[in-house]
C-alpha cells in the first residue's frame, strides 16, 4: 500500500470516528494479564518468539474494545537487537513481518464477526506499526532521557 492510500484510510476512519480515533494501548499490561513475562529487557521482542498466540489475543481484545488503530508489538524488536540474540538476518526480518500478520489477522477475525451486522458502531480497524527508538532497542531507558549533544 502506498503513502497517499494509507493516509486516506486513516483519514477516512477519523472522519467516521467523529474527529478523533482511538489507538490500543497498555500493551505489556494486558501481556502480562495473561502471563507472559514482560520483565526481559526486550519483552516485546520476546514476546513475538514465546508467545505469539497473547499478542494475537490482546489485539482482538482491544478491538473488542473499541480501538480504531492496531499497533504492533514490535517496539524493541530491531534487526540489530534479533543479531544480538544469535538470529539470522532473515529471522529477525520474519518476526518483524509476524508482528504486522498477528495484528492484521486478530483485526480480521474480529471484523468477521461483526463487520456483517447492520448498525454495528465499530470502525474497520487499522494497523500501525510500532517502531521503537534507538533507545528502546538499548533497553535502557535511555529513550526517556534528553541528551545534549555537541
Amino acid at each position: 500500500m502506498g503513502f497517499e492510500k494509507g493516509a486516506s484510510l486513516l483519514e477516512d476512519l477519523i472522519e467516521k470516528a467523529g474527529g478523533c480515533a482511538v489507538m490500543d494501548g497498555g500493551f505489556a499490561t494486558q501481556l502480562e494479564s495473561h502471563g507472559a513475562s514482560v520483565n526481559f529487557k526486550v519483552w516485546s521482542a520476546l514476546c513475538l518468539i514465546k508467545d505469539p498466540h497473547l499478542i494475537k489475543q490482546v489485539h482482538l481484545e482491544y478491538s473488542e474494545a473499541g480501538a480504531d488503530i492496531l499497533v504492533t508489538s514490535s517496539y524493541q524488536a530491531t534487526i540489530p537487537g534479533f543479531l544480538s540474540r544469535g538470529l539470522s538476518l532473515e529471522e529477525g526480518e520474519s518476526l518483524l513481518k509476524k508482528s504486522v500478520k498477528l495484528a492484521v489477522e486478530a483485526r480480521d477475525k474480529f471484523w468477521d464477526g461483526v463487520g456483517c451486522i447492520p448498525g454495528n458502531s465499530y470502525n474497520r480497524t487499522l494497523v500501525a506499526a510500532s517502531i521503537g527508538s534507538y533507545g528502546a532497542y538499548l533497553a535502557d531507558g535511555s529513550e526517556y532521557r534528553f541528551r545534549e549533544f555537541v
